[in-house]
């Protein structure tokens, strides 16, 4: 079971934050306050975003004539035929729902949280859209129930935000989330996967944007073109390209890998309405796409918050690999936990270890003995020796690990160096069985890019980074 999951998904599901806020199943029931946009009525712009259809990015919200309770009490009759659940969050969905007098917002959001069993609101708005009074007033809601401002942001890229006609930058975006933060309000932000002419590099890039912003929820879309839009006439003029099924899935998870785990997915894909859509029609089939997602993050064996550390690919690739009758050698054992990671895994087999300092023998010996590992020998010995050591293993060993630079809480004037390194991965190779791999974790301090870049130059390997920090620790693995 993964740790934010009730139902065993692979990221942060909003049915597991819900349940470990309300101890309980929690229904959003989706209003329509009759509001408008900064980006429609010419405050900022007419028109509003290009995609966005008639109905305000409301089109699953009450009916706008009705009253807030009515509204509430019609949809709550559908979603308890769905959900057994007696509590619910009121969400003001469609337009900017701070986009009003004071008064307007006060009464609306007072007969929303005056509803029985309503414990908290969740307002949808525009990061340009919340003056110093609505502010306030958020604020002191905040304080008496839960509260959760969603933001659109869609991109963090300026040329496509005016393509689509956003109407406010970047930066715009960063100040009004700092002030909801510094209130401790919750942040949930919205994003659009798919939109014209960006790269999936592009749409990555605001994933890893917006892990350095303190937000508390995303929203993930899939751009889809309606009919009576801005976007449909573009569409029909440049056909510019829509995502595939198998696109988009492949985009998500790689955010998801990127994506902070402590933040909430409320939303992985589009919803629309199938007689106003025109592209792409998998859209309409949503759980469809909800079990593609799942069906790759299986597949890869990844979950949110994946690339958090280089070690998550190390173990990802350990466990796909090993079984636990192989023979496998630890290069560089240093303190030991890689040496015990490996004899965990291959239980029947055998683990060798190698290491240059009497100390990292020392204290591995400790480790495995205080673990009650006996399925192990070290050797007291430079890497670069290994073939000579296990020469009667030849074509029998299944994962050889490097872990370089030098021992961790020892002395850092012995590191492994780059003339022993590749003549120890020069005579692994030969241990390796069929299906083996050596796996190198390099440190890119002086000797560790001299080591790196050798390595790579040397040899046919694949290069695994979790970050675009060309300081921070990368894998190599080489296959026989």
């Amino acid at each position: 079971m993964y740790k934010y999951s009730l139902d065993n998904k692979r990221y942060h599901t909003l049915n597991y934050h819900y349940f470990s806020i309300f101890n309980s199943k929690v229904s959003k029931i989706s209003l329509n306050g009759g509001f408008t946009c900064p980006n429609r009525d010419g405050k900022v712009a007419v028109g509003g975003c290009i995609y966005c259809s008639k109905d305000a990015s409301g089109d699953y919200a009450g009916n706008v004539n009705d009253d807030i309770k009515d509204q509430f009490e019609n949809i709550k009759k559908i979603i308890d035929k769905k959900w057994n659940t007696n509590k619910y969050i009121a969400y003001f969905q469609a337009g900017t729902n701070t986009y009003a007098d004071i008064n307007k917002l006060k009464d609306l959001y007072e007969k929303a949280l005056s509803i029985p069993n309503v414990v908290g609101l969740s307002i949808a708005t525009r990061p340009d859209s919340i003056e110093d009074n609505v502010l306030e007033y958020l604020i002191e809601i905040n304080k008496r129930t839960y509260l959760t401002i969603e933001l659109g942001l869609q991109t963090i890229h300026e040329k496509t935000s005016q393509l689509i006609n956003r109407g406010h930058d970047l930066k715009c975006f960063i100040d009004c989330v700092n002030k909801l933060r510094k209130h401790n309000i919750n942040v949930v932000v919205h994003i659009i996967n798919g939109l014209p002419y960006e790269t999936k590099d592009m749409m990555i890039d605001t994933v890893k944007f917006l892990n350095t912003m303190d937000i508390q929820g995303i929203k993930i879309h899939m751009l889809h073109v309606l009919k009576n839009t801005e976007l449909e006439k573009m569409y029909n003029k440049e056909k510019f390209k829509i995502l595939s099924l198998k696109e988009y899935v492949s985009i998500v998870c790689d955010q998801l890998e990127y994506l902070k785990d402590n933040i909430v997915i409320h939303r992985i894909t589009g919803d629309p309405k199938e007689e106003d859509l025109i592209e792409p029609l998998w859209l309409t089939k949503k759980f469809s796409v909800l079990n593609e997602i799942d069906k790759e993050m299986e597949i890869r064996g990844t979950y949110q918050g994946f690339n958090k550390t280089i070690l998550n690919r190390f173990d990802l690739i350990i466990n796909k690999l090993l079984k636990n009758n192989d023979i496998v050698v630890d290069a560089t054992i240093g303190n030991g936990k890689d040496t015990l990671k490996l004899a965990n895994i291959v239980t029947k087999g055998f683990v060798f270890g190698f290491d240059i300092q009497k100390e990292a023998l020392k204290n591995t010996k400790k480790l495995l003995k205080d673990n009650n590992i006996t399925n192990y020998k070290l050797f007291n010995i430079s890497h670069e020796y290994i073939f000579n050591k296990l020469m009667n293993y030849e074509n029998k060993i299944s994962l050889i690990i490097f872990n370089l630079g030098y021992l961790p809480n020892g002395d850092k004037s012995i590191i492994t160096n780059h003339i022993t390194t590749l003549k120890a991965i020069d005579e692994s190779i030969k241990l390796l069985n069929n299906k083996g791999s050596i796996l190198i974790i390099v440190y890119p301090h002086k000797e560790g890019k001299k080591e790196g870049r050798l390595i790579k130059k040397k040899y046919k390997c694949k290069t695994f980074r979790n970050t675009d920090n060309i300081n921070a620790p990368y894998l190599i693995e080489i296959k026989k």
